[in-house]
């Protein structure tokens, strides 16, 4: 699973599987949408004005509970910062 942030557009995504997937998207409302892989597998969370619908903390706690990580412990990157940007 990887959860990515994109502040210049406010936008979160959480990739649920690794890998290309042709999807259709649902819309849950204009802000959430679900990404659906073949095998109506969920392949991904789209979040549109993320800050205003998750709350204005800068990253909101998440908890995994009752599953067993595959790669090992949770890694944590920042967001490369851009050219030019300081």
């Amino acid at each position: 699973m990887k959860i990515s942030y994109d502040p210049e557009i406010d936008a979160l995504y959480i990739r649920l599987r690794e890998g290309r997937h042709e999807c259709r998207t649902v819309r849950l409302s204009e802000e959430v949408a679900l990404n659906i892989g073949e095998g109506e597998k969920l392949v991904g969370i789209e979040i549109l004005d993320a800050k205003s619908i998750l709350g204005p903390a800068k990253i909101p706690a998440v908890t995994l509970e009752g599953i067993e990580s595959v790669t090992g412990p949770l890694v944590l990157h920042e967001r490369p910062a851009k050219y030019g940007k300081k």
